[in-house]
């Protein structure tokens, strides 16, 4: 099986990160923010589905797996905890736990799949705790994908 990727578009173009997806072979993108909308050039929803789909990959967002307006908020200006915390409660409701389901049966089914968020670093991101979970559920190991930055 492989490894659930994930990856970060912070201080990064969309190129270098379509580039670093088909590098590693990722089939599935799921873009795991609350907004898919970005100031970014390439990174809002329609824009980035066009991108990854030009390289052969498919684009699902599940906006449940998404942290609220606050824990983005505690993460922006450095309170890390805080939006674990925040995500953590998120994490338990209804949405959460059905978008969480299924993107363990597509990790399951052998799909090579990456999360994307903004943050560049993992652990300072949402991602990291999505991708935890989802390992332990299906008993696959996490590398995280980086672009090189512009």
């Amino acid at each position: 099986m492989p490894p659930l990727f994930t990856i970060g578009y912070e201080q990064v173009s969309a190129p270098a990160v379509l580039d670093t997806l088909a590098q590693a072979g990722v089939g599935l993108l799921v873009h795991v923010r609350a907004v898919a909308a970005s100031r970014r050039a390439g990174f809002s929803k329609s824009l980035l589905a066009a991108g990854v789909a030009s390289r052969g990959i498919d684009y699902l967002h599940l906006r449940g797996l998404g942290t609220p307006a606050e824990g983005r908020q505690a993460a922006r200006t450095g309170r890390y905890d805080e939006m674990r915390r925040i995500f953590a409660e998120h994490l338990a409701t209804p949405t959460a736990q059905e978008q969480l389901d299924e993107l363990a049966g597509l990790t399951a089914a052998g799909r090579a799949v990456c999360l994307l968020c903004y943050e560049r670093h993992p652990e300072h991101c949402h991602r990291q705790i999505i991708a935890d979970l989802i390992c332990e559920r299906v008993g696959v190991k996490v590398e995280h994908l980086a672009a090189p930055p512009v």
